[in-house]
């Protein structure tokens, strides 16, 4: 229940500090974009960190960077697509789905070799 609590905390705090920056800036949408996923992974690293290893928060923190590149890899193909060839983001997005899991895997290949 503790853990929960920091979670909360944590998360709502960076939310807070994501939305307030994004106000200064155009467009608005960066608050939800920035909100969600940041603080919900730096409040599970703090958490990691505190409970367990430095280490154990340091590959958890590797994950979450080659998912993030993965996930890089996957937007920007389906944007592409979805512009170049005018295809409905929902046949191309979804599909493509397995691009982000195999881009994951082989940066998490690469890694550990």
């Amino acid at each position: 229940m503790k853990d929960l609590i920091i979670r909360f905390i944590i998360g709502g705090f960076v939310v807070s500090l994501f939305s307030f920056i994004s106000d200064l800036f155009k467009p608005k949408t960066f608050a939800g974009l920035f909100g969600a996923a940041p603080s919900v992974a730096l409040a599970s690293l703090v958490l990691t960190a505190l409970k367990q290893t430095k280490g154990t928060a340091a590959i958890e923190a590797r994950s979450m960077i080659l998912g993030a590149v993965a996930l890089l890899i996957y937007a920007s193909v389906v944007s592409y697509i979805v512009l170049r060839f005018r295809l409905p983001a929902l046949w191309v997005s979804l599909p493509s789905l397995l691009l982000w899991m195999a881009a994951a895997a082989a940066l998490w290949s690469l890694v550990l070799s």
